[in-house]
């Protein structure tokens, strides 16, 4: 069965290769867009979906069976933006999709989200990022959420480690992480499961 994956962040530097991954898997991206998106990086053909996190219609998910948030509000962005995006419009997307009947959603995180209060400098966006992942994981949804460490844009690796061996210290390259993105959302292989990962 082809699976219809909608990919909120599709735009961005690890949703493209994600939306290029899902395709490569032999299934149908959806790519979530704004009108503003640079959308040159998507494959050809690729389903294009109207949609801005901030104000999201409520059949955005119509139609789709996984969805997958790889969306940041940016580092540039200030504290009431990463509210807004990935808080809020995260939040509002879980329940957008289950209401839906979307079967499975896939998280994008970040590592230390799981404690936020150790986050330092960067303990508000890790905040907002575990309010979305405790809400995901609330919710009736088979979820699962990945928390990567400090991202490159490095190719893939030829190892992935996954849960409590991973070196927070350490870096992710965001081919990797897509292709772990895309193995939860299309074969469910972390369904229930909050992974750290990094790149080996």
């Amino acid at each position: 069965m082809t699976m219809n994956v909608l990919v909120a962040g599709s735009t961005g530097k690890t949703g493209t290769q994600l939306v290029k991954e899902i395709k490569q898997m032999g299934h149908n991206p959806v790519a979530l867009v704004r009108e503003s998106s640079d959308t040159s990086g998507l494959p050809d053909g690729v389903e294009q979906r109207l949609g801005d996190l901030t104000d999201l219609n409520d059949d955005v998910c119509a139609d789709t069976d996984v969805v997958v948030f790889a969306a940041g509000s940016g580092s540039g962005t200030g504290q009431e933006m990463t509210d807004k995006v990935d808080r809020d419009g995260a939040k509002n997307l879980i329940d957008l999709a289950e209401k839906s009947g979307v079967s499975r959603f896939v998280m994008l995180s970040s590592i230390g989200a799981d404690n936020p209060s150790q986050g330092g400098e960067m303990a508000h966006y890790l905040e907002a990022k575990h309010a979305a992942d405790e809400h995901l994981k609330a919710s009736s949804l088979n979820f699962s959420i990945l928390r990567p460490v400090a991202l490159t844009d490095d190719g893939r690796s030829d190892n992935i480690t996954l849960g409590a061996e991973v070196d927070k210290s350490a870096e992710a390259s965001r081919a990797d992480v897509a292709h772990v993105l895309a193995e939860a959302a299309v074969n469910g292989t972390y369904d229930g499961e909050a992974l750290d990962m990094q790149s080996a």
